[in-house]
């Protein structure tokens, strides 16, 4: 027991406190069945006598989930614990996390109390919790800044009460990691029965250090660690605990330590929180992050194609994620380009890679990021332009109502310009709507996104999508004032992407024809 990290999640109580809009019951039981299939130890379900919402989604995690241990937070008041109590009796085993401030300015200016009193009302909480249950957690709010004498005298007497787990939060972000390590080393030296309770740690991340703080802490004796998934929390955050199981996996030989976390579930729930809470990951998050596993430097690619190891420090398989990008840029080395012509079945002898590489780099130029179709295109059509695109968008008008919208283009279809009208649910829907009927594409669209790019009234508007055409995926964007426009010219990219694979796939059919 002493060398395993207990992950304690808090992604329903603290993480939740930083959304827009609360989670429903069913939302946070959800995430709560898919903490429980990470191996997350204990999963605190929420704060139940803030909201008969609150109250009623503990009671609900508490009486489904088995395998994690459900725990709810309360304050170091008598009615909080009861209500607490209430919400978590439907488990068969629960913990009371309770808590109060131990830092001279909360102390002070919020509390308004003497230490003593704080004291003697963390000793009342603790007991109280202990007439439900066995398990009880209390907190040293803003221990960071709490000064030493004051922690050890709380966290000796917090122990003495019953609690068999302090946590010692760092609150608001503040302290350096060799500066935390101490304070849990100096908890360990001085506290008596320190030895009678497991420590934990919270860490927010004001200033970018949660999850190092975290680790320090784990290294001076620390045995649980609280965090959210994708790091979601107050402010700026909590730590990530998706980042705290893999340095601990990663590094486990140096640490000596490990968790209970079923790392191949680490993906999917980060993508299940990031989509209920509508919250993105930002793309240069480490651990689960869009670009985590991706290389588009010439020189790593080259690299990860000959070795995985030599930019990796671990798999994307590692997390659930099945597939490595070597991301093609104009960043992107020759090495590159030949993996992805590889792995879409052409050989040397059907290519010059000195001409195709050239042509990729004007492309890249252009586009930013070329995909595999790209590629193709440019092998066949060489110095590919958007100028020579089959479908272009001679004519748009759209009227937009409350309930339905009609939109009106007329589309350049190769040397023929059609005209087409149609009604829809919205005018991106309706200008689709032409779209289709006018090229004849049975496309589904698994993804739509739009961004602002600049500010004001004159701020562009970008469409991003990604269609599926009979199992292959293409991204298209557009980009104009209007975002209608936009929409409509990234569908177009797709479609003309597809037009030249059809080309494609037609020469490729008529050359096999020939050589049989």
């Amino acid at each position: 027991m002493k060398d395993q990290v207990i992950i304690f999640d808090t992604t329903l109580r603290d993480g939740e406190q930083a959304l827009s809009a609360s989670l429903t019951v069913k939302e946070k039981l959800q995430i709560a069945y898919a903490l429980e299939r990470l191996g997350v130890d204990v999963i605190e379900a929420g704060f139940p006598v803030s909201s008969p919402g609150d109250f009623e989604s503990v009671q609900t995690i508490a009486k489904h989930i088995k395998d994690s241990r459900v725990c709810a937070l309360s304050r170091a008041v008598a009615k909080d614990i009861d209500v607490a109590a209430e919400s978590l009796k439907v488990a068969d085993a629960f913990r009371i996390h309770t808590f109060i401030s131990t830092s001279t300015v909360h102390v002070q200016d919020k509390l308004r109390r003497s230490y003593n009193d704080v004291i003697e009302m963390g000793i009342a909480a603790v007991k109280r919790a202990r007439n439900y249950t066995d398990d009880v957690e209390f907190s040293c709010e803003d221990a960071g800044r709490t000064p030493i004498d004051n922690l050890c005298r709380m966290v000796e007497a917090a122990i003495k009460a019953g609690a068999r787990t302090i946590n010692i939060p760092d609150t608001v972000g503040y302290t350096l990691p060799n500066e935390f390590g101490g304070i849990i080393a100096q908890l360990f030296n001085r506290v008596p029965n320190i030895d009678q309770a497991i420590i934990s740690v919270h860490c927010h991340d004001d200033l970018g250090m949660s999850v190092a703080n975290s680790m320090a802490a784990v290294q001076a004796g620390a045995r649980q660690v609280e965090g959210t998934i994708n790091g979601i929390g107050e402010r700026a955050g909590n730590c990530a605990l998706e980042e705290i199981a893999m340095i601990i996996k990663t590094r486990a030989e140096f640490l000596g330590v490990h968790t209970n976390i079923k790392h191949d579930e680490i993906y999917r729930t980060s993508k299940m929180v990031s989509q209920l809470c509508n919250m993105p990951v930002q793309s240069n998050k480490a651990i689960v992050g869009a670009n985590a596993f991706s290389h588009s430097s010439g020189i790593h690619q080259d690299g990860m194609l000959k070795n995985k190891n030599t930019y990796e420090i671990m798999t994307p398989e590692s997390i659930g994620l099945k597939n490595q990008v070597l991301n093609l840029t104009s960043r992107s080395g020759r090495a590159a380009v030949k993996s992805h012509m590889d792995a879409l079945g052409y050989t040397d002898k059907e290519y010059d890679l000195d001409t195709l590489y050239s042509d990729f780099l004007k492309l890249a130029d252009r586009k930013g990021q070329v995909f595999d179709y790209d590629l193709e295109a440019l092998m066949h059509f060489a110095n590919l332009r958007e100028e020579d695109d089959h479908y272009k968008m001679n004519y748009l008008s759209v009227q937009s109502g409350s309930v339905m919208a009609t939109t009106t283009i007329k589309l350049q279809c190769g040397d023929e310009e059609k005209c087409e009208a149609a009604v829809g649910n919205g005018p991106v829907d309706a200008l689709y709507q032409c779209i289709y009927r006018l090229t004849g594409y049975d496309i589904v669209l698994d993804k739509f996104d739009l961004t602002a790019k600049g500010e004001g009234e004159d701020g562009l508007g970008q469409a991003d999508i990604i269609a599926n055409y009979k199992g292959r995926k293409y991204h298209g964007t557009g980009l104009a004032t209007d975002i209608v426009e936009a929409s409509g010219q990234a569908l177009l990219h797709v479609i003309n992407s597809i037009h030249r694979a059809d080309q494609i796939a037609e020469i490729k059919q008529k050359s096999q024809m020939e050589t049989v």
